[in-house]
């Protein structure tokens, strides 16, 4: 299954990151691509998963 969220507004990790954390909790593979505009940009939950890590 592949799922591409796009748009300008807010939302999009949050949702990605929480689809990600479900289909763990089932015993899925997951692997997930972001891309960013900037290398020094990084989310809270970015930053949340590399602590978990």
């Amino acid at each position: 299954m592949v799922l591409l969220y796009t748009g300008k507004g807010k939302g999009k990790t949050t949702a990605a990151i929480g689809l990600c954390i479900r289909a763990l909790g089932w015993g899925k593979k997951v692997c997930m691509i972001q891309f960013l505009k900037s290398p020094e940009f990084e989310s809270g939950e970015i930053k949340l998963l590399k602590k978990l890590m």
